[in-house]
């Protein structure tokens, strides 16, 4: 009897840890992203665009290494990386930790260069620049920075009301069109 309860506590806990199961249970469908939603337009540089893809990226894989995929880190993980994906669309980090999501590997955490709170301010920051140089493109991308900046620090007074007047003015930021944009397209 107790040959058989140790066989089926070990069957138990090698199912309990099999990559098949971990994976079915995390997968997370990637961005949809064939080009980028900025054109040459935006007020930044290319080299610019791909700095802030790469720490998108960075954030989001962190994002989802802490909380080891659970809860909405997934899900919010999906705008940062769609967001990097339109900035720099072959960017290296955006792509692989895209990659790795849509097969359930939690990205190893890598050193960022940034604290939440930094990358909070330096996207409220550079997202006002981007309102005051007008032009769409660079509204549209000014609204996406100054709420992921309310999301990264909620502490931060300026960005959280930066990004609740623009709510109340222009509506809910849509995220499909960073995150599902190719879906929407015919």
């Amino acid at each position: 009897m107790k040959a058989i309860w140790q066989a089926v506590c070990v069957g138990i806990s090698c199912m309990a840890v099999s990559p098949a199961e971990e994976r079915s249970a995390f997968a997370v469908d990637p961005p949809k992203v064939a080009r980028s939603m900025f054109s040459q337009d935006l007020g930044m540089l290319d080299s610019e665009r791909d700095e802030y893809a790469t720490n998108l990226a960075a954030f989001a894989a962190n994002q989802v290494a802490a909380a080891k995929g659970a809860g909405k880190s997934a899900a919010e993980a999906r705008k940062f990386l769609g967001l990097a994906l339109h900035l720099s669309p072959r960017n290296k980090k955006a792509i692989v930790v895209s990659f790795q999501l849509s097969k359930g590997v939690v990205p190893e955490v890598t050193e960022g260069n940034y604290t939440p709170q930094a990358f909070a301010r330096l996207l409220l920051t550079r997202g006002q620049l981007l309102e005051k140089q007008g032009g769409g493109e660079n509204k549209k991308l000014a609204r996406f920075f100054i709420q992921l900046a309310a999301e990264l620090d909620p502490r931060n007074e300026d960005a959280v009301y930066a990004s609740e007047v623009h709510r109340l003015d222009q509506g809910e930021v849509d995220w499909s069109t960073v995150t599902d944009a190719d879906a929407a397209a015919p």
